[in-house]
């Protein structure tokens, strides 16, 4: 995870005695990769708010006081790559694909140890919104957004795209069946930004189903229910669809800062900068993990 800018970096000597530890014992917390630091020209530096969040992240609480622990569930929004890093890791996360909107809600309430969310500015759907969103959350005080990959979006269709589509303006000419996402999912609300931009809405369009995930949509299509609905390039690629890219959006995994020093998260997030997922990621398709593991945002 990269530091936050602004931290305050303590060297050896001054972060051991802010943790009244001896610096040989802060040595060997940093061979066991036990605590949060950083090396710059072959010295170990310590970011202090890093260091509160570890202390936090260990502390004892009396019978009574003891905080709440969310369930090892990650929550909102479906991705093979997700899915199968959660697999991969071996952290012990469930995943609970539901959509962004209640991931994202979930987690406020404490009920999933993070979030995957991919939000969408209605107004311009290339925005950051994902930033926008929690940034404006004031029980984010201790939350952290860490970059998953940047995916393309677009229309899956059937293979060799039959009916020509390659805009909603098309999607509507040929009154293709279209397969939809539940309100409140990222993939719907990049539906109907994107639909606003051709002056369209969706009551416009022949809905003929709505899907609970992107695969769902791709069944839907493979099994003639559907003719067409937005999803990943992953997703198309993995049922033999064809694509047509209409956006690249940000997909994030948004956490407490204190989990995020625990055993689950950090597999998760350790396997983010390992070589296996570059490679499983290139191998699925419409996916930049350039960015994988990087704090994207925090209070």
């Amino acid at each position: 995870m990269q530091i936050c800018a602004g931290s305050q970096l303590l060297t050896t000597a001054e972060a051991a005695d802010y943790l009244r530890l001896k610096e040989r014992k802060l040595y060997e917390l940093v061979a066991e990769q036990a605590i949060p630091c950083t090396k710059v020209t072959g010295k170990w530096l310590f970011p202090r708010g890093d260091l509160d969040r570890w202390l936090l992240a260990g502390m004892a609480r009396p019978l009574g006081v003891v905080t709440a622990e969310p369930p090892p569930i990650v929550g909102g929004s479906h991705d093979p790559l997700l899915q199968w890093a959660l697999a991969e890791s071996r952290a012990g996360l469930a995943i609970l694909p539901e959509g962004s909107e209640p991931g994202y809600r979930r987690f406020l309430g404490g009920q999933v140890i993070a979030a995957a969310i991919h939000f969408h500015d209605f107004d311009d759907p290339d925005r950051d919104a994902n930033v926008r969103l929690v940034a404006q959350e004031p029980s984010l005080y201790d939350a952290v957004l860490v970059g998953f990959a940047a995916r393309e979006q677009g229309l899956l269709v059937a293979a060799g795209n039959p009916l020509r589509l390659a805009s909603f303006a098309d999607v509507f000419a040929a009154k293709a069946r279209l397969a939809a996402r539940p309100e409140g999912a990222g993939a719907q609300q990049l539906l109907i930004a994107l639909l606003e931009r051709e002056h369209l809405t969706i009551q416009k369009l022949n809905v003929a189903l709505t899907a609970p995930t992107g695969p769902d949509i791709a069944q839907a299509i493979r099994a003639g229910h559907a003719d067409c609905g937005v999803a990943t390039r992953a997703v198309a690629a993995g049922a033999g669809l064809d694509f047509v890219p209409l956006a690249t959006e940000r997909f994030d995994l948004l956490m407490r800062q204190r989990d995020s020093y625990r055993p689950p998260l950090q597999r998760l997030l350790a396997l983010l900068k390992a070589p296996a997922f570059a490679v499983r990621a290139a191998e699925l398709g419409g996916l930049d993990v350039s960015a994988a593991g990087s704090i994207r945002w925090t209070p």
